[in-house]
Order: C-alpha cells, then structure tokens, then sequence
C-alpha cells in the first residue's frame, strides 16, 4: 500500500538526512492521514484515492512552480520542483503520446464510438481506466482527433 511505503520512506529519508525528500514525504503523509481520517472513510485509505491524492499535489507544485518563476523567484521554483519530482516517483510512469493514442484507440473500438457524439462514452471510460497515466488534457485532445 501507498500509505505504508510512504511511512517507511519517510524513515529511510530521515536516516539519510535527506531533508527535501524528508518534508515532502511528511507532507504526502500529512494529507494521507486526512483522507483516512474523513468522514465516510473509515480509516482506510486506498490506492486509487493515494494516487489521486499524489497527482494532485504534483500538480500544485507545478502550478506555485510556474508561479514562482512569473515572478522572478526561481529559488523557490526550484524548491517546488524538488518536491514534484519526489512525488512523481510515488506516481505511475506517464504514457507517451503514441501510446495513449494506441490506447485510446481500443478504448474506441470498445465503446463502439463512431462520432463526435460518443466523445462522453469514450471520456468516461479513458479518464477511469487511464487514471495517472496520462492528463485528461491530453486524453481529450486525441479522442477529438480520432473522432473527428
């Protein structure tokens, strides 16, 4: 599980005096422990919410990131960044574009999408089974080419 391999990594980063690493896993830790702790939860957290919890985070970080540097802080940019590439190491690998296109692709002929008009079937099922793999930017962007 997410939550326990968090746990351990957060004493492995301590023993290795790893301070950014150290932050950024009590962080996680942090939000983790609010998810279990939230009503309807009871105390359990699974996979699929840690990971949803982790892309979000990763994305923050890139958004303050962009922010930072907009306005001529890329210390803190950096620091950011820092953080972003240790959850990313949490997060699944991202697919490239041949292979999301390759996936959509099935996912299309699945669904039995012909036109434009199917663009919701397709959307619903390639955001669930694509979770974490690929940003739904880019999953829309290539259902619109492969229906158009």
């Amino acid at each position: 599980m997410l939550f326990d391999q968090i746990s351990n990594d957060i004493k492995d980063a301590m023993k290795a005096k790893d301070k950014v690493r150290l932050e950024t896993l009590r962080n996680i830790k942090k939000y983790f422990l609010e998810a279990k702790t939230a009503p309807g939860a009871n105390d359990t957290l699974t996979d699929e919410n840690a990971l949803k919890i982790l892309q979000k985070l990763a994305k923050q970080g890139k958004e303050s990131a962009s922010l930072y540097v907009s306005q001529n802080r890329q210390d803190l940019a950096d620091d950011e960044l820092a953080q972003v590439a240790v959850i990313e190491t949490y997060l699944p690998k991202k697919m490239s574009e041949t292979e999301l296109e390759a996936a959509l692709r099935e996912i299309i002929a699945n669904v039995g999408a012909t036109s434009m008009k199917d663009m919701g079937k397709v959307m619903g099922t390639a955001t669930k089974q694509l979770a974490g793999k690929a940003e739904g930017s880019a999953i829309s962007t290539i259902v619109k080419k492969l229906l158009a």
